[in-house]
């Protein structure tokens, strides 16, 4: 890459990109085409790509750590066999997977995002596009691969991890090869997924079964050096969205999303958003928690948000429309026909998932997860990544069930923040565990006694007062 972009990129990383808003509406014209433009000029990058693995993993694991050197020998050994990798172009795993490929020889792509901190594109890139907003950004690293490889890292690695293991679970996304680096690492997360996850219905276990875990690089080439770029394109891939026939009705439903989804959430100011598996029934304690919940919610005039299906969403979303509470549903239909409970006041659905996700997000004062899957845990750590990278204003976010939560909290603080540091001390006290109803209401309480009221809660969509 030429010396002139990569100081470019540099002054970039050092800017706020936080816009003001006026209070409650977030329907700017000039927001929906920024986005709209990520979106075009990412696919038409892409769309000239092939054959392409996706390297995962933390910015803040040096040179001379072994996962580094493990990317960086990965990435060459499949530079070498004439694939692509595509990385978030930032340093750690991502420059030891670009500096593979790049000596090597290879194609060494960088999908980066705008960060007032950490984010600057390393050296070895030699294609790069930079966006904004995460999850278009996202919805590019997730694109074109025929495969992904997950290294070790923070709260924004499990987010991308658990988007494509749930696009993938919902028939939205292309089965491919999914490579974890690292047992000492992986074998936690997937003893709590099998544990926990498995045993209560929100997560398949041959999904968990089917991924790869290694410890070398060669272990890894193995799994992918036959991977094949097919050209059956998924619902998101580059070229559906760079030809005639495609390109302008997906690009408009895009931007119709949008437009509709920023209307919706639109002077709603006081609502807590409640998240959890959908596969629970209401003979469980977590539908009955939920459910109660709601009541409370609505008895303190909170509006309810929800996914708007079944199970847990169902639950909250009772207890307040039962309760003469404003309950919201924000769904995603997949296939033909929508998902939405029956004790929505309001509801909207959505067909793209990353809109979707960019609108539940947008109008809460707190947010509530109730044990889960892959959708959860993908909510879950996208929230946290969000707010821990100052894209997102500090919430409440509270985590229902200390048995079902703690094998992940003491994962994620053994081996996130003690043993390779990819998150911070503070960044494990984003997030608060209880077991009652009343303790949310009371983290929210005491959160907001100390912080004041949250009206808005994504800096790149609206900031608060």
């Amino acid at each position: 890459m030429r010396k002139e972009a990569i100081k470019k990129m540099q002054e970039q990383a050092g800017q706020s990109f936080s816009y003001a808003l006026r209070a409650g509406d977030y329907r700017e014209p000039w927001r929906i085409f920024r986005i709209m433009a990520e979106f075009v000029e990412g696919y038409q990058f892409l769309s000239a790509l092939k054959n392409e693995i996706t390297f995962l993993g933390s910015a803040r694991i040096k040179e001379g750590h072994e996962y580094y050197q493990i990317a960086r020998s990965l990435a060459g050994l499949l530079a070498k066999k004439n694939f692509t990798v595509i990385t978030g172009g930032g340093p750690g795993i991502m420059e030891a997977a670009n500096r593979g490929a790049h000596e090597a020889g290879g194609q060494s792509i960088g999908l980066n995002i705008q960060l007032p901190f950490e984010q600057i594109i390393n050296p070895y890139v030699t294609r790069s596009t930079s966006f904004f907003y995460f999850f278009t950004r996202k919805v590019m690293l997730t694109s074109p691969a025929c495969a992904f490889v997950y290294f070790p890292g923070g709260y924004g690695t499990m987010d991308e991890f658990f988007e494509v293991v749930d696009l993938m679970e919902l028939g939205l996304m292309n089965k491919c090869p999914v490579v974890l680096v690292g047992r000492k690492y992986w074998s936690p997360l997937i003893d709590f997924l099998v544990n926990r996850s498995c045993i209560i219905g929100s997560v398949p276990g041959d999904h968990v079964q089917a991924w790869k875990v290694v410890d070398s690089a060669e272990e890894a080439f193995e799994q992918l050096k036959d991977v094949e770029d097919t050209g059956v394109a998924g619902q998101f891939d580059a070229c559906t969205f760079n030809n005639e026939a495609n390109v302008d009705w997906k690009i408009f439903r895009i931007m119709a999303e949008l437009v509709e989804g920023f209307e919706f959430v639109t002077g709603i100011k006081n609502a807590v958003t409640v998240l959890g598996t959908k596969g629970t029934t209401s003979d469980s304690p977590y539908y009955q928690s939920a459910y109660r919940l709601g009541e409370l919610l609505a008895k303190k005039n909170f509006a309810v948000i929800t996914g708007g299906q079944k199970g847990t969403a169902e639950a909250a979303n009772r207890g307040a429309f039962e309760h003469g509470g404003v309950s919201i549903g924000i769904g995603m239909q997949v296939g033909d026909k929508p998902r939405l409970n029956a004790y929505l006041t309001k509801s909207i659905n959505f067909k793209f998932p990353f809109t979707r996700k960019l609108i539940v997000t947008t109008p809460t004062r707190a947010f509530v997860f109730y044990p889960g899957g892959f959708g959860t845990l993908h909510q879950l750590f996208e929230v946290l990544t969000l707010i821990q990278t100052k894209k997102m204003t500090m919430v409440p976010v509270i985590l229902v069930n200390h048995n079902f939560w703690e094998p992940l909290h003491s994962y994620i603080k053994k081996m996130m923040v003690h043993e390779l540091k990819t998150i911070g001390n503070e960044d494990d006290e984003i997030y608060q565990i209880v077991d009652t109803e009343a303790d949310v209401l009371r983290v929210i309480a005491e959160f907001e006694k100390e912080n004041g009221p949250v009206v808005f809660n994504r800096p790149d969509v609206a900031i608060k007062n």
